[in-house]
């Protein structure tokens, strides 16, 4: 949403950054206050007054259009009240670090298991959880594999259980 904005603002003032920020940040304030729906209805006004052409005012355009229909999803005064994320720009950063980077490898191929299997453990790795779910890892699997069969009395078990247990994790099979 802010890339329309700065688009529709350097419509304004090609020349001269200052002002272009003024008139961003004072959209972002009301739409951070939760009046969204007032930032629109102005801008295309805005671009009819210097007699632009449609081609010249797309960018306002474009942005009041993408207010306009985006205005039920663009209530952030709420979200912030609620305490929820807003910085798009950090998830989309993530998406790329945690999955573009890693599956958008020359010649790779994935099915769709691949990356369903892959990147819930990059998201370990990168997230610092990876020790702590590792750990866990290991206790599943001993009450699958081991504890399981023990109790039900099998003596192949005892000598299982008496096999040493590496507790130190693999090394990741990603590159992250």
């Amino acid at each position: 949403m802010i890339e329309f904005l700065w688009k529709a603002a350097f419509l304004f003032y090609s020349q001269t950054l200052t002002e272009a920020e003024a008139w961003v940040s004072k959209r972002l304030q009301l739409m951070l206050e939760g009046k969204s729906s007032s930032v629109a209805p102005g801008m295309p006004r805005s671009a009819t007054l210097p007699k632009l052409t449609p081609q010249e005012r797309k960018p306002v355009d474009t942005c009041a259009k993408y207010l306009l229909n985006n205005a039920k999803y663009l209530k952030y005064d709420d979200y912030l009240k609620a305490g929820l994320p807003m910085a798009t720009g950090v998830i989309e950063g993530a998406c790329r670090h945690l999955i573009k980077d890693r599956m958008d490898i020359t010649g790779a191929r994935w099915t769709m298991r691949g990356p369903e299997a892959v990147l819930p453990l990059g998201s370990l790795y990168i997230s610092g959880d990876w020790d702590e779910y590792w750990q866990f890892h290991l206790q599943q699997e001993d009450k699958r594999n081991y504890l399981a069969l023990y109790s039900s009395g099998i003596p192949l078990m005892k000598q299982v259980l008496k096999a040493p247990c590496s507790t130190t994790p693999p090394p990741l099979p990603i590159p992250v």
